[in-house]
């Protein structure tokens, strides 16, 4: 690797071999992105995508990744605080599970949860005990969703915690000020670009979720039919609806990364 200076300031130079697997990188992104766009019906695409069952997918999915991005929020900040700022026996254990839907089929995860809170489930029994039913509800797609999510926002702040350091803590604490004020007035202001990041991942993670989406929630229309399965449903009838609809969800995801900052996100990874 050489160097070359521009200005005052000296950069490397990359190997030009590094160029190659670089592009055949990208193209292997952009090619089947392009093979949607030569794919689809254009003169047919907005009735396609607004058709009555299309519209109420998208809402649905819109709404229980908004629930389950909350939801991540709430429970994703303390154990993110957990995992950057405490140290105990068995937290590198406790960080492996926290992170382990990452690497897990999104199907063994739905049916983790069908087993939890089903009917027959670990907690569901007791649940329905009390006229509570959670599996093929909505309910349902908002636990799917939040489950294969969270490590996303958990990774995101925990990172973000990391780097930024002690220094402002520990000068607050010095002055008096208590662990939860120093929390809220030193800390997330400290990390909200990163807890933001964290928060659109999330949020993109759960408007694509499918298999445990499909195993816990099942497919009913306008209950958890979310535009994943939608999509699925449409490429066994209507295969171009269905190559529509996949256009819709790229740019819906994309057009929420671009507005949340896609710098602030790749950087959190």
């Amino acid at each position: 690797m050489t160097s070359h200076r521009r200005g005052n300031e000296v950069r490397a130079r990359l190997p030009v071999w590094i160029f190659v697997p670089a592009a055949i990188g990208a193209l292997f992104v952009v090619t089947p992105l392009l093979a949607i766009l030569l794919k689809i019906d254009w003169p047919n695409f907005l009735p396609l995508v607004t058709s009555e069952s299309s519209r109420t997918a998208l809402m649905l999915s819109l709404k229980t990744a908004a629930m389950s991005t909350a939801a991540c929020a709430v429970i994703g900040v303390p154990m993110a605080m957990v995992l950057a700022r405490t140290d105990f026996p068995g937290l590198s254990i406790l960080r492996a599970l926290v992170l382990l839907p990452l690497v897990l089929p999104p199907v063994v995860g739905g049916i983790a949860l069908l087993y939890t809170f089903g009917r027959l489930g670990l907690l569901g029994r007791h649940l329905e005990g009390w006229g509570i039913s959670i599996a093929f509800s909505t309910t349902a797609v908002v636990l799917a969703q939040t489950f294969v999510s969270l490590p996303f926002l958990v990774v995101s702040l925990e990172g973000a915690l990391r780097s930024s350091g002690h220094e402002f803590e520990v000068v607050a604490a010095t002055l008096g000020a208590r662990p939860t004020t120093v929390l809220r007035r030193v800390t997330l202001p400290l990390v909200l670009p990163g807890l933001m990041s964290g928060a659109v991942l999330a949020f993109a993670r759960a408007l694509g979720e499918f298999g445990a989406t499909l195993t816990f929630a099942g497919s009913l229309q306008g209950v958890t039919r979310t535009l994943p399965l939608e999509i699925y449903l449409q490429r066994e009838t209507d295969p171009d609806a269905a190559v529509a609809l996949s256009l819709l969800l790229i740019l819906v995801a994309a057009a929420i990364v671009v507005v949340a900052g896609g710098r602030r996100v790749a950087s959190a990874l």
